[in-house]
């Protein structure tokens, strides 16, 4: 199984559409940021924070590199 096809299956069994390329794309770049701005474990708490936030992952890249 494919990392999209696991997405895509643990989303419909969520209730909720996948995320499009583009979101994925942005929610990798701030794993990525927070992987390499402190430990490896805040890679998914920052993606987690995104969807508990209700904010566009782009937006809280922006958010996290003022801070």
């Amino acid at each position: 199984m494919t990392a999209t096809e696991w997405i895509a299956e643990l989303a419909a069994k969520l209730g909720i559409d996948p995320p499009d390329q583009a979101t994925v794309e942005e929610l990798l770049a701030l794993a990525g940021d927070a992987a390499h701005a402190s430990e490896r474990v805040a890679a998914p708490i920052a993606c987690f924070l995104v969807g508990r936030a209700g904010i566009d992952p782009a937006a809280a890249r922006q958010i996290a590199a003022a801070s």
